[in-house]
């Protein structure tokens, strides 16, 4: 069976009747797809790949109704036979999200949030006309069921995991209540479900959308919550106030007739707390039961934006049971439970990742503790028994490809990260000093070698640690094609 990498080729040969010079994957993302860019002489091209075939179907549809109505989206070009595969225009790297990190609060990235929250009125308003909502992945409207799904989302795989006592037929009444209260909104449009920065991209001078192949029809004040409260982006409430008004401005000029503003923010606090709630659930079930690293470091920075939401903001509806649950849930005890903590200049825990081959044994620990952790990863499919990868390392894209694709590799990265965190984080609280962590394969050359790299880089991200890294049969690796040696 051809690899993806494989398949990728075959598509872009058939469309653009060129062989690609490379074809490199992208960073992961949040979701089950994954993106390669492909470079060929004259441009460069996004693939995708996603075994959900009828979520590229719709993706596709969407995107092939927007670029009919000239509003900013990707172009896609082609789908392969079996619709797993897609190659649509690259607009480069820079997400909204990008920008704002990089560059800060500045007026000029006011002026991009201005630009997409325009951006977003016309693809909700002119978008909605004849959109083929017949394809939607679930439902077709963000109704009441819609909404008593994300709030169970958030029970079932946040609220749940606290283990807070709570009135459970209480909280089923409140989210009744506030599941009607929101579906009589008046104005329903396409509604994206995820319009965050990071979905964002600026190409040109242009604000474009992704990942819209969750959208639906749904009330106009859902999407611009997502985009103003997203946690990671942080806004200050100024710029909440002033960009919910440039965005209110901007529908008026698009609607019939002009909003009722005090019905709509009142409706627009409800969203923000349906969003909030949501995203808790995403993290909970991402961080707490897939054991995602990314996603529960961002549980902390989730509840400090339900606190700020909670500090002054009316949803217009009396919801006691949920009310109390949320003050608990953003009180210091429960905060703390999510808290990760960073290293400083101060912080004396020093982690030493060694690489290693088992013919020429496991590494010593020089300082005089006994060693740490060892990690066997010859139970991960060797990259170093197939002719293209043999004389290359772990440190070489085309095998770190490979490991991601074709082995459980971040299956394994991941159980082990699980393991060794729980040591890092008591380290880190008692003072210690050093720990050392081993990878070792046959060779010591790929699979090893690829696993302490990760680690190291998991280390540094999470905790900010000092990481020194060691490949200890660098000397021994295999760098022109030999007969394949036995594992």
């Amino acid at each position: 069976m051809a690899t993806i990498i494989e398949q990728i080729s075959q598509l872009v040969q058939q469309h653009f009747q060129q062989q690609p010079h490379r074809i490199a994957q992208l960073p992961p993302s949040g979701s089950n797809r994954t993106y390669y860019r492909v470079y060929l002489p004259n441009q460069t091209a996004i693939a995708t790949y996603n075994n959900h075939v009828r979520e590229n179907e719709t993706f596709v549809r969407f995107s092939a109704h927007f670029k009919q109505l000239q509003l900013p989206v990707p172009a896609v070009w082609a789908m392969n036979r079996e619709h797993t595969i897609y190659l649509q225009e690259d607009l480069g790297d820079t997400s909204l999200l990008n920008v704002l990190e990089t560059k800060g609060y500045t007026p000029e990235v006011f002026a991009w949030f201005q630009q997409s929250l325009t951006m977003l009125a016309r693809l909700q308003i002119m978008g909605h006309r004849q959109f083929p909502y017949d394809a939607c992945l679930t439902a077709k409207e963000f109704g009441k069921q819609a909404i008593m799904s994300d709030l169970l989302y958030f029970k079932y795989y946040f609220l749940d995991t606290l283990q807070l006592p709570y009135d459970k037929q209480a909280l089923m009444d409140d989210f009744e209540a506030l599941s009607t209260y929101l579906t009589k909104t008046e104005h329903r449009y396409f509604l994206f479900r995820d319009f965050q920065s990071r979905n964002i991209f600026i190409h040109n001078g242009t604000t474009f959308a992704i990942d819209f192949q969750g959208g639906m029809k749904g009330a106009l004040q859902y999407d611009v919550a997502s985009l103003l409260w997203q946690a990671r982006a942080n806004l200050s409430e100024q710029w909440k106030q002033d960009l919910l008004n440039h965005y209110m401005n901007e529908v008026d000029q698009l609607l019939p007739h002009p909003l009722n503003r005090t019905v709509f923010v009142g409706q627009y606090n409800g969203y923000v707390l349906i969003r909030l709630l949501q995203v808790l659930g995403a993290y909970g079930f991402r961080g707490l039961f897939e054991r995602k690293a990314h996603f529960l470091a961002s549980i902390p920075l989730a509840l400090q934006n339900l606190q700020a939401f909670m500090h002054d903001r009316q949803v217009g509806i009396i919801t006691p049971e949920l009310d109390r649950l949320l003050r608990l849930m953003t009180d210091a005890p429960i905060m703390q439970r999510f808290h990760i903590p960073k290293a400083d200049d101060n912080t004396p825990l020093r982690v030493e990742i060694n690489s290693f081959s088992y013919r020429e044994g496991i590494p010593a620990d020089t300082t005089g503790n006994g060693g740490g952790f060892v990690f066997d990863m010859r139970g991960i499919l060797n990259p170093g028994r197939i002719n293209a990868y043999k004389h290359l390392s772990g440190l070489d894209k085309p095998v770190q490809d490979f490991l991601e694709q074709e082995t459980q590799m971040n299956v394994f990265l991941n159980s082990v990260w699980d393991v060794i965190d729980i040591t890092i984080q008591e380290y880190m609280r008692r003072g210690f000093e050093h720990l050392q962590i081993n990878f070792g394969c046959t060779g010591g050359q790929h699979r090893s070698v690829y696993a302490a790299e990760q680690t190291a880089r998991h280390l540094r991200n999470k905790y900010n640690l000092k990481v020194q890294l060691a490949h200890t049969n660098r000397s021994n690796w295999v760098t022109l094609p030999v007969t394949e040696e036995k594992k």
